[in-house]
C-alpha cells in the first residue's frame, strides 16, 4: 500500500525553494477524518489558495508537535523527564533521581492515558444505557422484568467495569474498540470479541477476596493469573493481545 501515500509541500517563494517537510501527508487506505477535511480544500468547489496557504504552516507545525508528543509519550527523553521532575521534586536533581522519576513519569503517562480512555468509554456506555432505559420504558412491563433479571444475575461492580476499560484500552492497538464487549454472570465477568462466546478473550474473577483474570490462550485453554491491583492487568498486555490476534487470524 506504500504506493498510495501522498505528501503536500509548501513552496517557499521568498527563498526560491521547496519546504523540506510536508504540511499534509496521508495513506489512502488509512485516511483520517481530519485529513479528509483538509483535502476538501483542494476541490474546485472549495478551492481558495489564500486559505490553503494560511493553514499550511499551521498544519505543518501541528504535525511536528504531534510527532514529538507521540515520541515523548512512548519513550520519554531525559529533558522531558527533567521538566516534570523539576516541578515536583524540591531537592537537587541527580542522575539517580532522574532514573527514579523515569519510571514514575512513564507510569503516570500510562495511567493518565488509561483514565482518559476510561472516561470516554464510560460516557459512551452511559449514553447507551440511558437510550436502552428509555426504550424499555416504551414497552409495558419490560423494565420491571429486566430489573428482576438483573437483580438475580447481574452483579457488575465498578471494579469490573474499570478492569474492562483497561483491557479495552490495551486491545485498541489490535482491534477496533467497538468490537470489544462484555457480559456478566454470577461467578465471573467475561470480555468478548464481537459479542461472541466462542471468542472469549478473558474472564475476571473478582467476587472472592483473591482476584484472578483467566486469559484464553490460542488453543482456547483458560489460564488464570493472580492480580493484586487493577494495574497488574497491564503486565498481561502481551497475552491479551495474543488472544485477540488469534481470533482475528480466523477472519
Amino acid at each position: 500500500m506504500n504506493g498510495f501515500r501522498y505528501k503536500f509541500y509548501t513552496d517557499l517563494v521568498e527563498s526560491n525553494r521547496m519546504d523540506e517537510k510536508p504540511f499534509l501527508e496521508f495513506d489512502i487506505p488509512e485516511m483520517k477524518d481530519i485529513q479528509i477535511e483538509e483535502l476538501k480544500k483542494f476541490h474546485k468547489s472549495y478551492f481558495d489558495i489564500e486559505k490553503i496557504i494560511s493553514s499550511a504552516s499551521e498544519l505543518k507545525y501541528t504535525n511536528e508537535i504531534k510527532t514529538l508528543l507521540n515520541s515523548e509519550l512512548k519513550s520519554p527523553s531525559e529533558d522531558f523527564i527533567r521538566y516534570f521532575t523539576q516541578r515536583v521534586y524540591p531537592r537537587k536533581i541527580t542522575q539517580n533521581v532522574l532514573l527514579q522519576f523515569s519510571d514514575l513519569v512513564r507510569k503516570s503517562i500510562q495511567q493518565v492515558s488509561s483514565e482518559m480512555i476510561t472516561h470516554v468509554l464510560k460516557s459512551a456506555i452511559d449514553k447507551e444505557n440511558e437510550a436502552s432505559k428509555h426504550k424499555e420504558e416504551e414497552v409495558p412491563g419490560a423494565s420491571e422484568e429486566n430489573d428482576n433479571v438483573k437483580e438475580r444475575v447481574m452483579q457488575t461492580t465498578e471494579e469490573e467495569m474499570e478492569a474492562f476499560f483497561i483491557i479495552k484500552s490495551i486491545l485498541r492497538t489490535e482491534v477496533e474498540p467497538n468490537r470489544i464487549g462484555y457480559r456478566d454472570a454470577l461467578t465471573y465477568f467475561v470480555v468478548l470479541l464481537d459479542d461472541n462466546n466462542r471468542r472469549t478473550i478473558c474472564r475476571l474473577y473478582f467476587n472472592a477476596s483473591k482476584k484472578y483474570i483467566g486469559i484464553f490462550d490460542p488453543n482456547r485453554k483458560e489460564v488464570k493469573y493472580d492480580i493484586r491491583t487493577l494495574d497488574d492487568i497491564y503486565n498481561l498486555s502481551d497475552l491479551l493481545k495474543l488472544t485477540a490476534q488469534s481470533y482475528l487470524a480466523l477472519n
